[in-house]
């Protein structure tokens, strides 16, 4: 009767999900091959501690394929060996004109072969292997072909098998090709025995669905994980504007630098530097760039100068420079190739507050610029849109502008999904998205599936300094899409980031790329990567109306759902009562957690390029405890009250950077700001009375959040507005900081340690980043360094050579490459007779100058110490 209720219950489960949409998730484990050092290798042991048994043949088979884009796929597969140590190794050797071969024993066997590059790369490939001990017989089945091999000596009955790298004695290996494996399934006489699906998506452990024969994993890369979130690659410094640009066959990330090109490789996951032959290369901001399959060389272009210089992967030059300007009229334009005449096609972009909707062709041969003016809808000005490149044109999506192309009229954010027929020179809406929640904009290009109407583009929310990156896949004839994967942190400031996002065919994979530009002129690339198809995130299901029938069958489920219930609990007090029931192992599904790391067969810092990196300070919770109040400017902005309780969590973005400027303006210019300054600065694109209106009502909520902080007063001087502090009930850093540096002349040993308490929470304003800041940051950053240098050249190294080390290292947390802080350093360490240490800080700064300025230091070692 229970087991009756419990297949009634399963049947009903099965039509309930029957109105779920289900989708098929890509499963299996990717190895770790020779892009790894041996130790970070894949490997596989079905067998575990003890090894398999069988009384009659043993008959193995599953699915593989390799990684494409590697640099080496020598390797064994599989290696099985019995307890007299025979062993049978299914191998790949490149070098041999049969890739693939079976080896029993010391001997190769007849078993050799190749597959088509097509299936071997971009499909799965199923192997079946049957071992007959009595009959000294291996049977091999590539897909449906069979090859039959016998062999000299009688192998055991019990077996260790392992795929990949494995440590156990005379079979031990660490030459692993860079495969996929899933569906492993042994059989006995014909009877399933095991099954390994390799669907996991975190842990060392491979899960075996009959017999809880579970396979332990070493270093593993679940391919459920890397499709299921964005996995982080690498991050790469480099001075100066750097632009992007990706070779999607070859799976090759480029860097334009200022005196060399970076290039981060896909297959080898190595960043490698080449210095330019022909000179320092022009960085200029806006300048962007991209990679022509049809000759092989990247284009980098800037369109206020209507110059495109080429780059030549053979011969490391650039066949020209551009000329020193100033800040461009384009940023964020959009950009594809188009084969068909051989030409660049450049739409859109912003500049000194206006919105664009030029269209400009390139035509390569004859170097010429042209202005396209299409046919059809009206391109309404705009940046900050996604382009994706398909037939004879383009695909252009969403983006920031305005109908006038003024920033101060009506400025807004789009959500058109055009189409610009680039040879017909036409341009065609096809439809309008619906308005969202919280606005965004996108990543520069968009990957489009014409063949099967989609398209894949990174939206983000642009109002936000703090944002995130989300992977969408769209409609190309309906408006509607949904989010893919997980979320991307993203820092965003529009002259000073870029987004982009690509494809690679051959290893069926998105790369997302952001580029962020400090105040220190140095482009940090931070590069992600996940695999298609993408698992969709889970949403809640949308509202919909059941049928008569429908109502009918989910309330005779729910009916059978509370029976099952009872019964349940019935069987659980019996058990406990003695009485014990049998039933078979639950295998469960784990509940998929995506974390924001490189895969655990690759360590972050395997992938990294050498840079040292200072220790994060620790940022207290509360306020010092002599004081009642305090406010934090260095590190993140933070307000405690007396009682401590924190206030910027009260803030919204704008009543911040309300508060910040005014705050700054007093104690920097100690006077304030006007209202002319502060509505030039938030409401700029609004009515002088709208402006005032707005001043009020959010000046009136900042008052009211200060009423929490008593000693700090918003008030109306003549013409200004100002912020009135009792210090001596308020601890503000930024007030002590200006005394300290406001005259250097008077710094001594006590100040220095003030300022560095100070500094040690972090740079000024660290996650606040609004144009009007960078004059702060950059006088701030200065002022430090200068006034740490000078008390260090105001006492000669024998006085305190212990306290000029700490000095050193306070202006290596503002520049990593200040010379004079590498000489002090240096000499003091020389002085105490530590002469390893100094020539150890002597070449770290030669590696982290070469890393950020791509060139070798100059000075020798002995030099500095003159």
């Amino acid at each position: 009767m229970i087991t009756g209720v419990y297949r009634l219950l399963l049947l009903c489960a099965l039509i309930l999900f029957g109105y779920v949409p289900l989708f098929a998730q890509s499963s299996g484990l990717e190895f770790a091959s020779h892009e790894v050092n041996a130790d970070k290798r894949t490997g596989v042991s079905l067998s575990g501690e003890k090894a398999l048994c069988f009384e009659d043949d043993m008959e193995m088979k599953f699915e593989f394929s390799f990684v494409p884009n590697q640099n080496d796929y020598f390797g064994y597969i599989f290696r099985i060996t019995d307890e007299n140590r025979n062993n049978i190794d299914f191998i790949y050797d490149k070098d041999s004109a049969n890739h693939f071969k079976l080896i029993c024993g010391n001997n190769y066997s007849k078993v050799s072969f190749n597959l088509p590059v097509a299936n071997l790369y971009n499909s799965w490939t199923r192997i079946r292997i049957k071992v007959s001990p009595n009959k000294r017989l291996v049977h091999f089945w590539v897909g449906k072909k069979l090859y039959t091999q016998s062999i000299n000596v009688s192998p055991g009955n019990c077996f260790k098998i392992f795929f990949g790298a494995n440590d156990y004695g005379s079979v031990r290996t660490k030459d692993v090709p860079p495969m996929k494996i899933k569906n492993v399934e042994i059989a006995e006489n014909g009877d399933a025995k095991f099954s390994w699906k390799f669907d996991e998506d975190a842990g060392n452990i491979a899960r075996e669905a009959l017999n809880e024969q579970n396979a332990t994993v070493n270093n593993p890369v679940w391919i459920r994980r890397l499709h299921a979130g964005w996995q982080f690659v690498q991050s790469i410094k480099t001075k100066g504007a750097a632009s992007v640009a990706f070779d999607n066959q070859k799976e090759e990330l480029f860097i334009i630098g200022q005196d060399s090109l970076t290039k981060y490789s896909f297959g080898s996951h190595q960043v490698s530097r080449e210095k330019y032959e022909s000179g320092q290369h022009v960085l200029l901001r806006g300048s962007q760039s991209l990679f022509n399959k049809a000759d092989g060389k990247i284009y980098n272009y800037y369109t206020d100068q209507k110059k495109v210089i080429t780059y030549n992967l053979q011969t490391h030059s650039w066949d020209s420079k551009f000329n020193a300007d100033s800040i461009t009229d384009n940023w964020h334009t959009n950009k594809f190739y188009s084969a068909a005449d051989s030409s660049f096609y450049i739409l859109g972009g912003y500049g000194h507050f206006r919105y664009k909707n030029l269209i400009r062709k390139y035509h390569i041969p004859t170097k010429s610029w042209t202005e396209v003016v299409p046919k059809g809808h009206r391109f309404i000005p705009r940046y900050l849109a996604a382009l994706g490149q398909a037939g004879h044109g383009a695909y252009i999506l969403g983006g920031f502008g305005s109908v006038t192309g003024q920033q101060l009229l009506s400025p807004q954010n789009q959500y058109d999904l055009l189409y610009f027929d680039a040879k017909a020179s036409t341009l065609k809406k096809i439809y309008q998205l619906p308005f969202p929640e919280e606005d965004f904009v996108f990543a520069n290009s968009m990957i489009v599936d014409e063949a099967n109407g989609f398209y894949y583009a990174l939206a983000f929310p642009q109002h936000k300094f703090n944002s995130s990156l989300q992977l969408i896949k769209g409609s190309l004839s309906k408006p509607e899409y949904k989010p893919l994967g997980n979320r991307i942190p993203l820092n965003f400031h529009d002259i000073r980031s870029f987004i982009d996002l690509y494809y690679s065919p051959v290893s069926k994979r998105f790369v997302a790329v952001t580029m962020f530009r400090n105040e220190n002129d140095i482009t940090e690339t931070r590069v992600y990567s996940i695999n298609s198809p993408v698992i969709a995130r889970v949403q809640k299901a949308a509202p919909f109306e059941l049928s008569k029938l429908a109502k009918v069958i989910v309330g005779f489920a729910a009916l059978v759902l509370i029976v099952g219930t009872v019964i349940f609990m019935v069987r659980k007090r019996l058990k406990k009562n003695g009485v014990t029931i049998t039933r078979q192992p639950n295998h469960d599904i784990p509940h998929i957690t995506v974390k924001h790391t490189v895969p655990s067969a690759l360590s972050e810092e395997e992938r990294l390029p050498i840079i040292p990196t200072l220790e994060e300070p620790e940022i207290p919770n509360a306020p010092e405890e002599h004081y009642k109040s305090t406010i934090f400017t260095f590190g993140d902005l933070r307000l405690f009250s007396a009682e401590g309780d924190e206030l910027t969590k009260y803030f919204t973005p704008l009543i911040k950077e309300l508060f910040l400027l005014i705050l700054l303006y007093t104690l920097r210019w100690e006077r304030g700001i006007s209202s002319e300054k502060l509505k030039e600065l938030l409401w700029s694109s609004k009515s002088v009375q709208r402006a005032r209106n707005n001043r009020s009502v959010n000046l009136g909520k900042l008052k009211s959040i200060l009423d929490n902080l008593p000693g700090c007063e918003i008030v109306k001087q003549p013409g200004y507005w100002s912020v009135v502090i009792d210090y001596d009930r308020i601890k503000v850093d930024y007030y002590d900081y200006l005394r300290i540096v406001k005259d250097k002349s008077k710094v001594d040993k006590k100040k220095i340690i003030a300022l560095s308490n100070i500094t040690r929470r972090g740079a000024f304003l660290t996650n606040a980043d609004y144009e009007w800041l960078d004059q702060f940051k950059a006088e701030i950053s200065n002022d430090i360094i200068d006034t740490y240098l000078h008390f260090a050249n105001s006492i000669e190294i024998a006085d305190d050579p212990e306290f000029l080390i700490q000095v050193a290292n306070y202006i290596f947390y503002f520049d990593a490459v200040n010379e004079e802080a590498m000489t002090i350093k240096c000499k003091a360490f020389s002085h105490l007779g530590k002469h390893s240490l100094a020539k150890t800080t002597y070449e770290n700064f030669c590696k982290e100058y070469k890393v950020i300025y791509g060139e070798e230091f100059k000075r020798p070692f002995h030099a500095i110490l003159e």
